[in-house]
């Protein structure tokens, strides 16, 4: 049973930011104002961050099975990361269906020193040939029965698939019934057929702009679809997969627009050679790309993430709404990305300068590493 805890600050609330204390056990059980005023070394009290797109992290990647996923999780909460997804690479299916089980064993016994992972993020094969980014060459259609395939071995809360191949449009309805909701990426996509997706049960974007066709005036793509009618996308905020004016006018179409990081086994490691799926990554400087210099996921952190968001343009509570309450939302979780009596108590303290000072995952204090 998790004992209760108490921490006093600026808390960033759905009704705004309030001065005082929250008191929580593994819930948070009630916010009170204390009427003290601010200073410059207050904490400041945001909702845990929720990344529904992770490979890897601390040198492992999710694709090795086992029970790498706990390292991974171990690792991304010491940046406040409080629940996330675990994301998988184009492969052939046993490959995919190993790397599956051993998230669901992970699933099945959490560690308590680790963020919650909620399920899985199926990111490839069904993609298309022609938008394959850093994913290798083993892409497939997709059919209903090898969804459910997987499916039954872990929970697939998030899938990515290209609306243009063969009958993926028509197989939407048939996996948002499975609770899966369906992002389109890695498409080389037409507008119309990005628009199609939608009105078939589509509800999300993988990484926007990145691996999709794009904006083009006379010939828009999925990019554009995106901006013109979607409700949620995901994007990776690191300051390198997408130009900071893109970002803002993404910001500017898409509502509940949300960070990911797209973290591979670099992220929290020196510079050096890693594994994303079957292919090796290197990275350098901050930056994770293949041999060919293309960019392949990144080293980025949802802390990282959130501070880059401010540096953009957005103010705090909107930023953390974009690392926290939206991602939430999309999966339809209610009780997480918000601070409010009776959600879960996954918060993130930070200190003046956005650093992480201490995270709490279901009200258990972890130390930041």
């Amino acid at each position: 049973m998790t004992e209760s805890s108490a921490l006093q600050g600026r808390i960033l609330t759905p009704a705004g930011w309030r001065r005082g204390r929250i008191d929580f056990g593994a819930r948070i059980e009630r916010i009170e104002d204390d009427g003290a005023r601010g200073d410059a070394d207050e904490r400041i009290v945001l909702p845990g961050f929720i990344d529904l797109h992770v490979h890897g992290a601390a040198g492992v990647d999710l694709m090795q099975g086992s029970d790498v996923a706990r390292t991974i999780a171990r690792a991304h909460v010491r940046y406040g990361t409080t629940a996330l997804l675990g994301t998988t690479m184009t492969a052939a299916e046993d490959d995919i269906a190993a790397a599956l089980r051993g998230l669901a064993a992970v699933i099945a016994a959490p560690d308590a020193d680790a963020a919650q992972i909620l399920g899985v993020h199926l990111e490839g094969p069904f993609i298309s040939p022609h938008r394959l980014g850093a994913q290798p060459p083993l892409t497939v259609e997709a059919t209903l029965e090898s969804v459910q395939r997987l499916h039954a071995l872990a929970p697939i809360r998030v899938l990515t698939l290209a609306p243009e191949i063969g009958r993926h449009t028509e197989l939407i309805p048939a996996l948002c019934a499975l609770g899966i909701r369906v992002q389109l990426g890695h498409s080389a996509g037409t507008y119309e057929q990005g628009l199609a997706a939608l009105r078939a049960g589509a509800s999300g974007f993988t990484h926007l702009f990145n691996g999709m066709t794009g904006v083009d005036h006379y010939k828009p793509g999925i990019a554009a679809a995106a901006l013109a009618h979607a409700e949620y996308a995901e994007l990776i905020p690191d300051l390198q997969h997408v130009h900071p004016g893109a970002i803002r006018l993404a910001l500017r179409a898409i509502p509940r627009l949300y960070a990911v990081t797209d973290a591979t086994a670099a992220t929290g490691m020196p510079d050096g050679e890693y594994a994303l799926g079957s292919q090796r990554v290197h990275k350098c400087l901050g930056c994770v790309r293949l041999a060919s210099g293309s960019l392949a996921g990144s080293a980025l952190t949802m802390d990282q993430a959130l501070r880059n968001l401010v540096e953009v343009g957005l103010d705090l509570a909107d930023a953390a709404q974009r690392v926290s309450t939206f991602p939430a939302d999309y999966l339809g979780l209610s009780d997480r990305g918000r601070l409010a009596p009776g959600a879960r108590a996954d918060l993130v303290v930070l200190d003046a300068q956005l650093r992480v000072a201490e995270v709490y995952v279901g009200g258990r204090r972890i130390e930041p590493g």
